[in-house]
């Protein structure tokens, strides 16, 4: 049963070959669910006998499918959730991550209580390993790397505190839709991987704010889809953290940073080359600077619409040389010592 007045969020949720994670994420969330409430199920063209007229639903809710013959990929799919959705706040959420019984409601209460910011992060439980975190908000290096802030730390001492962001990792993220669509949505040429970075970045640009909010509680099974460091992974991964670096990053700071930028892309070249990764990382390279020219183009209609500064933006960003390395050391570390 629809709701007769506009819906205050659209959760959007996508569906790729996922059916046993999607069947435990519509049931954890229906529970929470309230009559202003939208889903919108978008089907990538699931191929793993995916039976959309009998998936979980309520009779209280707006559940909207839209199905597709292909996969269109994870930002094509969302950017057409978005624009069928009514709600005020856009939700994102992964097949693969459970929320808790309360998520929802805290994503909402961050938002109602924090009015200068209008995009949010959810606390990333790792589910195979509940004693761990997955992630609380994106980190973004002036490099162009980025990485989710306290992966693999301990969960009872890390990202226990709400703390403003760079960005959020769209397995669960909160939207004001305004400000997602004039942003553009996720950028449709990068398939998957490292939009919502790019759309952080973005939404900064723009004078956006990120909160991360340490109530709102998903236990993320991850790599569900695309498997972890895959060949899938690396090309996307690594093509899009190019395009997202030179069509991002303010002028005063673009020529300042660019030398470490090619330093870091060469360093992953070697590196990945050397384990059996070879191909797929050199054609992600390839392939960035093949649509250099529509990248520089986008770049320039990005920044005419930049409102923050420069060194407002800058503050926000990982600057240490060593920073990666010492959040992936860290990272290990942290994952070693509790288990």
């Amino acid at each position: 049963m629809k709701a007769t007045s506009a819906p205050l969020v659209s959760i959007i949720i996508i569906a790729w070959n996922n059916k046993e994670h999607l069947a435990v994420c519509l049931g954890r969330l229906l529970r929470q669910i309230k009559s202003d409430i939208e889903i919108i199920l978008v089907d990538n063209g699931s191929t793993d006998g995916l039976d959309l007229d009998h998936i979980p639903s309520s009779p209280d809710v707006s559940l909207r499918i839209e199905r597709f013959s292909s996969n269109l990929g994870f930002a094509v799919a969302n950017n057409i959730g978005a624009r069928l959705a009514c709600g005020e706040w856009l939700v994102l959420l992964n097949a693969d991550a459970y929320p808790e019984p309360d998520w929802l409601e805290n994503l909402l209460r961050a938002a109602e209580q924090n009015p200068g910011y209008n995009f949010f992060s959810s606390r990333q439980i790792q589910y195979n390993d509940p004693r761990l975190l997955d992630g609380a908000g994106d980190e973004y290096h002036v490099s162009g790397l980025a990485w989710r802030r306290f992966y693999n730390y301990t969960a009872d001492q890390y990202g226990l505190a709400p703390q403003e962001v760079f960005g959020a990792c769209a397995a669960a993220a909160m939207y004001r839709r305004e400000d997602f669509l004039k942003a553009g949505g996720f950028d449709e040429d990068y398939f998957s991987y490292f939009e919502d970075v790019d759309l952080s970045f973005r939404l900064r640009l723009a004078g956006g704010r990120c909160l991360y909010a340490p109530d709102a509680v998903v236990r993320h099974v991850g790599s569900a889809s695309a498997g972890k460091l895959s060949d899938f992974v690396i090309y996307h991964g690594h093509r899009n953290l190019v395009w997202t670096f030179i069509k991002n990053m303010p002028g005063p700071l673009v020529w300042v940073y660019l030398p470490l930028h090619l330093l870091m892309n060469l360093f992953f070249m070697i590196s990945f080359t050397f384990r059996g990764k070879g191909s797929a990382i050199l054609r992600a390279k390839r392939d960035a600077l093949l649509k250099i020219a529509d990248v520089l183009r986008k770049r320039k209609s990005t920044q005419s619409l930049r409102t923050t500064s420069a060194r407002s933006l800058h503050q926000w960003m990982k600057t240490g040389l060593l920073d990666p390395y010492w959040a992936s050391r860290q990272r290990k570390r942290e994952g070693r010592h509790d288990r």
